[in-house]
């Protein structure tokens, strides 16, 4: 039977399970014991797993993620925590230059099972500094793994997906959704990493999407459809590897395509989405491609503007009506 739950609790039953299930398994980070996780993630964790696997650690983030890189290399299956995304730009170097180059760098000797999550994303009031979506410049790198679950079912799948992993997995969990709620079925068999999901099947446009633009691409496809517009609705669910297949099938059945995306659009995952697009199904497109992603500015604090820079459900209807020529 399904539980309804939060996508925060879905997240926190996951690492519980695994911790359970292996004791190899530890979480580490800033304030993941005592206060409970910036985002309350694992709040109770420390009092049921004790300090040794419970680890509050200084506010070093290349310090620690190396750490974790270590421990990985050594049996253990460490879970990184870094507070937000902006902050793991500080473990950069212990990211890429040694998490996912080191498998490649001892000609396949030494693998680093090592987890990083991390909260992404604006639309919550806290600045240019603290507002990025960086997930598109982390599925630049090889050697890693890159995953945006966006539903209560995805943020607890994917994170015993990503500890059973022998490379390392970042997982990008919208800030904005651990409080949204819906059902969870632990007994599900998991949807495999680097498989796209659709959420909505439709005939005239298909709308491309990961983390929390899934939900503003399925509320555009509802107001579309009151105007007689079917969009396909997908949730690539990862960055890299990305699922092409799944993508290029759609476009071949609706041949229009709108990517969303909730990084800016210079050089983006969006970018990279629509040159693979290009390569693959050019000649099935009817229409230019086209995306909606976060305006070129620094996040705003102020809401009204931020919410201005943001994609959202209007930007996608109105582009979908324009493609369609409904404009």
């Amino acid at each position: 039977m399904d539980n309804i739950t939060t996508y925060r609790e879905a997240v926190k039953e996951a690492i519980r399970k695994a911790m359970r299930e292996d004791e190899r398994v530890f979480l580490m980070g800033e304030d993941v014991g005592h206060y409970g996780g910036c985002y309350a993630v694992s709040m109770g964790l420390l009092d049921e797993f004790g300090a040794e696997r419970i680890i509050d650690t200084p506010l070093s983030e290349s310090a620690f993620t190396g750490a974790g890189i270590g421990a990985a290399m050594n049996g253990m299956r460490p879970i990184v925590e870094i507070m937000t995304v902006n902050f793991s730009l500080l473990a950069l170097d212990q990211i890429m230059n040694n998490a996912a180059t080191l498998l490649h760098m001892s000609g396949g000797q030494f693998n680093v099972p090592l987890v990083i999550r991390m909260a992404t994303g604006g639309g919550k009031q806290l600045a240019a500094q603290h507002s990025h979506s960086l997930e598109g410049w982390f599925a630049h790198i090889p050697g890693l793994k890159v995953l945006t679950p966006a539903t209560i079912q995805d943020a607890y799948e994917m994170v015993g997906l990503a500890l059973a992993d022998p490379d390392p997995v970042l997982i990008f969990e919208n800030a904005l959704l651990y409080n949204s709620k819906g059902s969870l079925d632990v007994h599900a068999t998991p949807t495999p990493i680097g498989k796209a999901l659709i959420h909505k099947v439709g005939k005239d446009i298909t709308i491309v999407s990961y983390g929390i633009s899934l939900f503003k691409a399925l509320e555009a496809s509802k107001t579309l459809a009151e105007d007689g517009i079917d969009a396909e609705v997908i949730d690539l669910r990862s960055l890299r590897p990305l699922d092409d297949e799944t993508i290029m099938n759609s476009i071949k059945k609706t041949h229009k395509v709108i990517i969303v995306d909730e990084g800016w659009k210079s050089g983006s995952i969006s970018a990279e989405i629509m040159a693979r697009i290009n390569e693959q199904a050019f000649y099935e497109l009817d229409a230019p491609m086209e995306r909606v992603c976060t305006a070129e500015v620094p996040i705003p604090y102020a809401k009204h503007l931020e919410d201005a820079a943001l994609p959202n459900p209007e930007k996608i209807v109105a582009m979908a009506k324009k493609m369609m020529g409904k404009s």
